[in-house]
């Protein structure tokens, strides 16, 4: 190996999908990134963003490496489907823990896929120097020329806003949004030059613990009643400005004896292994936040939300049901 893989390059939120002039975009996927090296030896590297090695965790992706040429590394999203055609960034995930036999059962049940989204290098070359429509045309020509297919897939890529706008109505079956790239730039890596936009909605859930204090709420726990009217956790705020805590502070009341809730534990999530310190609260507060189309199997909302208002004019019973599939 006389080479090494770069570090990712990078994007930044933004508001709106809007495509300039000089610029492209790509769908954005529900998936995990992940940058891919075969050496000129044959040896295969899969790495995560944060440098894992992910290799021995998809075997299925390390053997299709044989239809790539020799000394080329791509830029690219791992993603599973489920067998209704939905992302599935949890079967995706089971995998990452598992190697040998226990990857392989896994990558016949749920195989994964690379869609790749970018060229890093080609053929002894460099080609992070390349600006972007350079590379993007190089990558579509590895495609045809080698005639890849599964788990190979090329990220679509367009200059059209309207091809945008039609991807932007995918989120039934994952798509997160839209990633935005300038045509002219090179390829910067840890440098967030690309631009993310992410599909987003607003719905109701009810408030049914706090962090914090009753008198000055930190983040709210959000919950929803499942088909047996069980009150289920499916996620929590983002911490809220001070004179939004002060509004829901004088809407909440500590719990009774028998609230859904008690005894259980929640993690901080997005990342963190953090048990929360949480205070239970009477399950009769709705809210309005903002999400977005990330969901695990069980309808929880793996990304944080948004608080956009409370809805006392609502009660429990007329906020949405949980489900596994977006509303």
């Amino acid at each position: 190996m006389t080479w090494m893989l770069p570090e990712p390059m990078l994007a930044s939120p933004v508001s709106s999908p809007e495509l300039r002039p000089g610029w492209a975009a790509e769908p954005k996927w529900d998936g995990y990134r992940a940058e891919l090296a075969r050496y000129a030896n044959g040896r295969v590297l899969l790495r995560s963003r944060r440098g894992s090695d992910m290799t021995a965790a998809f075997p299925e992706i390390s053997a299709a490496a044989a239809q790539l040429p020799p000394d080329v590394g791509l830029d690219g999203e791992l993603v599973v489907w489920d067998a209704a055609g939905r992302l599935s960034f949890e079967r995706l995930q089971s995998r990452l823990q598992r190697r040998g036999t226990g990857a392989a059962r896994a990558a016949g049940e749920w195989p994964a896929h690379f869609v790749a989204f970018d060229l890093l290098r080609l053929s002894e070359t460099d080609a992070t120097g390349w600006p972007y429509r350079r590379r993007r045309a190089a990558l579509e020509a590895l495609f045809a020329t080698r005639r890849l297919s599964a788990p190979w897939v090329l990220c679509p890529s367009t200059t059209e806003a309207a091809t945008v706008r039609e991807w932007l109505t995918w989120a039934s079956v994952g798509m997160e949004g839209v990633v935005l790239k300038r045509l002219d730039d090179v390829y910067r890596p840890s440098v967030r030059g690309w631009q993310k936009y992410k599909v987003r909605e607003t719905t109701e859930a009810i408030v049914g613990a706090v962090t914090g204090s009753l008198a000055g709420p930190r983040t709210l726990l959000l919950g929803r009643y499942d088909a047996e009217n069980s009150l289920q956790y499916v996620g929590r705020t983002t911490n809220l400005a001070r004179t939004a805590g002060a509004v829901v502070a004088g809407l909440l009341s500590p719990a009774w004896r028998g609230h859904p809730w008690t005894g259980w534990s929640f993690s901080a999530g997005w990342g963190s292994r953090e048990t929360l310190n949480v205070t239970l609260v009477e399950p009769e507060l709705v809210v309005e936040v903002g999400v977005d189309v990330a969901r695990d199997a069980s309808g929880r909302w793996r990304h944080p939300t948004r608080l956009h208002r409370a809805r006392s004019d609502l009660s429990p019973a007329e906020a949405p049901r949980l489900t596994s599939s977006p509303q």
